[in-house]
């Protein structure tokens, strides 16, 4: 059973991602996709699908049949013997919740509702549609993807993080297409297929796809590349542990408020998207959180910002432990001018959501400390912009698991703090210092109270997206 486990976590991890390039080596040619399509849809055309349900639709069966086939061949578990008996059992019910390994939960099906979010999306769909889409999509892939049982958590994972997941990358591969990156223009085609790969693909099936209008947000976008080193463990140890480091971290704030004539009438017009890997533990990190409904504000002439209902979505996986949070928050943005030259930009938000979490460490490394509930999420954002030289950044969030429901599963609180200094050196290269603080206090019926502590000290070096650090300045009509 572990075994198997074990080799159902190493094949699905990265099955998502291979599966969307499956697709384009067994798609149709691009005569015979649109043929199709223009079948399937009339009203669709057939140089693009301006707005078309039947072209998504045909997307994700065609993409979980392959799946499902994937893992069948090279799985090797019979979870994906699917017949049509088992599928008969599924639609029936009854839905379960499963302790699949962490990362195919939480980090898998995530991505691949992203990728039927975009199938949507790339097809003309709105974010309310594209996400009904989604969860539709998710719900077949439990009924006729496994012959196990549909599981709620792998519903929740696929067919809701999968849209707070989704939009941002739709949004990211947009910006690179229309030439808002450093991304010389020949590589982007190839870097915006690689963001949403159901983009590349129905860019590739159907010429330049649905049209998506972003309204030229502000943003601002920075990438870390360097060293980290672990400063203190207070906790069990174990083989697979590593101090020293190499990590990359992406950050994009997407729709900055203060931008003139910028609106905030669609779901993620604001959303900030934020990605760690680390040589010790591949993906440490995946992050969003984007404004569903909402509109801006004005307190006085130097303080402009935002409010509303937020969407989150948020995998972390220090060494210490693994915690996913799908949720909907209250919340604000916003930014003041303290000076001429200095900028505070911040965000705060309370709210709840469907959580899961397990240990990582050998010594607490059982099924007992592997659950879900319902968690209270709180977080903050705070950016201190000096000129176009300097910032620094401190983001915190609380999540705490058991408290409100399921009790008897045991309770998790868990604090993350990111601390973050950049130094401009010229253009858009930048050096910066990180520190980052991770704890966790647990207590189960069977493990008893547990604590552990990770903190981080790290050097990089800094790519950013303009020559400044994207504070918009209404006074100036721009950004600095």
């Amino acid at each position: 059973m572990l075994t198997g486990a074990t080799a159902r976590e190493a094949t699905n991890a990265g099955a998502a991602s291979a599966l969307s390039w499956l697709c384009l080596l067994f798609a149709a040619p691009a005569a015979q996709a649109q043929a199709l399509a223009q079948a399937l849809d009339p009203q669709a055309s057939a140089a693009e699908p301006d707005k078309s349900w039947a072209v998504p639709a045909a997307e994700i069966v065609a993409f979980d049949f392959l799946l499902s086939r994937y893992n069948r061949r090279f799985s090797g578990l019979s979870d994906y013997n699917v017949t049509t008996g088992s599928m008969r059992r599924n639609l029936r019910g009854p839905w379960v919740t499963d302790n699949d390994p962490f990362k195919v939960n939480q980090f898998a099906h995530p991505y691949q509702g992203s990728l039927y979010h975009a199938a949507g999306r790339s097809s003309g769909l709105n974010y309310w549609e594209a996400s009904a889409l989604t969860f539709a999509g998710s719900a077949w892939w439990e009924i006729t993807g496994e012959k196990t049982p549909p599981s709620r958590n792998d519903q929740i994972a696929s067919g809701i993080a999968g849209s707070f997941l989704g939009e941002p990358l739709y949004r990211m591969a947009h910006m690179v297409l229309r030439g808002r990156s450093i991304v010389p223009a020949a590589w982007r085609e190839t870097l915006a297929a690689l963001i949403s790969p159901s983009v590349g693909l129905n860019r590739l099936l159907f010429g330049s796809g649905a049209a998506f209008d972003d309204h030229d947000p502000a943003y601002y976008g920075r990438m870390h590349i360097g060293a980290t080193h672990v400063t203190r463990h207070a906790f069990d140890t174990s083989a697979e542990f590593k101090t020293n480091m190499v990590q990359a971290d992406f950050l994009l704030d997407y729709g900055l408020p203060g931008k003139p004539d910028y609106t905030y009438r669609r779901p993620f017009d604001y959303f900030t998207f934020q990605a760690l890997f680390s040589s010790a533990n591949g993906v440490e990190q995946l992050s969003t959180r984007g404004m569903l409904y909402g509109t801006d504000y004005a307190v006085t002439d130097s303080y402009r910002g935002i409010w509303g209902l937020y969407a989150n979505y948020d995998y972390l996986a220090p060494q210490i432990f693994h915690i996913s949070t799908t949720s909907l928050s209250l919340g604000t943005t916003g930014q003041w001018w303290a000076t001429k030259s200095i900028a505070v930009q911040g965000t705060a938000q309370a709210g709840m959501g469907y959580t899961a979490v397990s240990s990582t460490t050998r010594s607490l490394g059982d099924d007992s400390e592997y659950h879900y509930g319902t968690a209270a999420r709180f977080a903050v954002a705070l950016r201190v912009i000096v000129g176009d030289r300097a910032s620094a950044d401190v983001s915190a969030r609380l999540v705490t698991v058991g408290r409100i429901g399921n009790r008897i599963a045991g309770r998790d609180d868990i604090a993350r703090v990111d601390t973050n200094f950049t130094y401009r050196l010229v253009g858009r290269h930048a050096i910066g210092a990180n520190h980052l603080w991770s704890h966790r206090s647990a207590s189960y019926p069977v493990a008893g109270q547990r604590r552990q502590t990770l903190s981080t000290v790290g050097v990089y070096y800094t790519l950013l997206s303009s020559d400044g650090f994207g504070a918009p300045d209404w006074r100036m009509g721009a950004a600095h």
